[in-house]
């Protein structure tokens, strides 16, 4: 690594990359990326492609793979500049939740990191006694992750407003999913049930258990029916808005538990999977063929995406968090610093930040690791075959094999240090997120 910033080709990476950036060291040097369309050169220590190619020619042996199917595995794995290993890198497969990585950068283009959506309550009547006289509507702004918790948190600043009860219906409008749950008939009939403790069910008595210590349990009985509208009344009165958590949470969240729902708003919000395609390709940097979605979550073997351009899309998103003193690890799940969700009963090397991907009979495996020898390592790993399992084994496997060989850094780069105050999901439901507009 020391030769090849003495040779000049790094300073020759960066200014092509556009990069005003003066390296401390070699490592750091190396945690700076840009596009895998910028490779320079092939990597000069052949470990990183031999092990490759050990791990594909095993995926045959052990029968993980038939011969006739060995095409059908992809691996991209780059370092800065430097290409270490690529076995049908540039081809699209079906990448299955990989689809999630273009949807997070997308969404974290288009709107930001702090943005929040608006989830709007209003009333079509006055408040007479702590009585709505008129329905309780319900204006969606397509929050992904409004959850058990936050409409407890929505009946109890109801009641702290005086409103104990809904004589008419209740009013489902625009884009509004509650529990992931996108159809609005059966979202408002959640809601409903939540507003009053009355009706709780067992997992709503289990969510408000492990809510903060004396949380009121809300009772706003809605005497009327479910309904949906396409447009709301001009007439109602705005009572208050209630805030999504920040998106650099929602993302992170999403990423972690893999939740198709969240992605497939998260695109919507955005203009659709058409939208996705186009412009996480442009951010990429990668052709637009090396990314075909038919929806933001990877449900779907029609949704294809290169291992190339899976790299791209994570070292593209890394670039944008950082203009916001973000990184990667604020963003997806991190090995040895989250322990939930998709990182659960994997091996992977510490300090990993990675996005998992599966299907029936697709396994994938994309992220970044920091190394000593090579700084951080970009890869993507898209196995087909129908052993899952064993394709989890593998990858984790490939990725031991290359970190024994680069060896670990002595400390997590900064660039890939989780910021734990970031990284500490806020209590869901928290009433500071319910802004009050109208005072009965």
């Amino acid at each position: 690594m020391l030769e090849l910033l003495g040779s000049g080709l790094v300073t020759l990476w960066l200014e092509m990359a556009g990069v005003q950036f003066k390296p401390q060291d070699a490592l750091d040097a190396l945690t700076w990326q840009s596009s895998p369309g910028l490779v320079l050169a092939p990597d000069p220590n052949p470990a990183g492609a031999t092990t490759v190619q050990t791990y594909l020619k095993k995926l045959i042996t052990s029968k993980l793979v038939a011969q006739n199917l060995a095409e059908s595995q992809g691996i991209w794995m780059q370092s800065g500049p430097m290409l270490m290993a690529n076995h049908q890198g540039t081809t699209p497969l079906p990448a299955a939740s990989l689809t999630k990585i273009a949807t997070s950068l997308v969404a974290l283009k288009t709107w930001g990191p702090n943005y929040q959506f608006d989830t709007l309550v209003s009333v079509t009547g006055p408040v007479v006694k702590g009585v709505v006289q008129g329905d309780l509507v319900i204006t969606g702004g397509g929050d992904p992750l409004f959850v058990w918790e936050e409409a407890i948190a929505l009946g109890n600043t109801l009641n702290k407003m005086g409103i104990k009860q809904i004589k008419g219906n209740l009013i489902i409008t625009g884009n509004f999913a509650m529990n992931f749950q996108r159809q609005p008939m059966l979202a408002g009939l959640i809601l409903k049930q939540t507003l009053n403790y009355a009706t709780w069910g067992r997992p709503a008595v289990y969510i408000h258990s492990i809510m903060p210590k004396g949380t009121p349990k809300p009772k706003v009985v809605i005497a009327g029916a479910i309904k949906f509208a396409v447009q709301p009344n001009p007439q109602q009165i705005l009572l208050l808005r209630h805030r999504s958590l920040p998106l650099k949470q929602l993302i992170k969240e999403m990423n972690v538990y893999s939740n198709n729902e969240m992605a497939e708003m998260l695109a919507d919000s955005v203009g659709g999977s058409a939208v996705v395609q186009s412009t996480a390709a442009h951010l990429a940097k990668v052709p637009q063929m090396e990314i075909q979605l038919i929806n933001g979550s990877g449900l779907g073997p029609e949704n294809r995406i290169s291992p190339r351009a899976a790299c791209a899309m994570l070292m593209a998103i890394q670039g944008e968090a950082s203009t916001h003193q973000l990184n990667l690890a604020d963003l997806f799940p991190m090995s040895g610093f989250d322990r939930r969700g998709t990182l659960h009963s994997r091996h992977i090397p510490a300090a990993t930040v990675i996005k998992t991907g599966t299907l029936r009979d697709v396994s994938a495996l994309a992220g970044v690791m920091p190394t000593r020898s090579r700084g951080l390592v970009w890869f993507a790993i898209i196995n087909r075959g129908t052993n899952v399992g064993g394709f989890r084994t593998g990858q984790d496997q490939l990725l031991q094999s290359v970190v024994k060989q680069l060896q670990l850094p002595p400390i997590v780069p900064a660039t890939l240090t989780p910021h734990s105050a970031i990284n500490s999901l806020p209590q869901l439901g928290a009433v500071s997120r319910n802004d009050i507009l109208f005072k009965s």
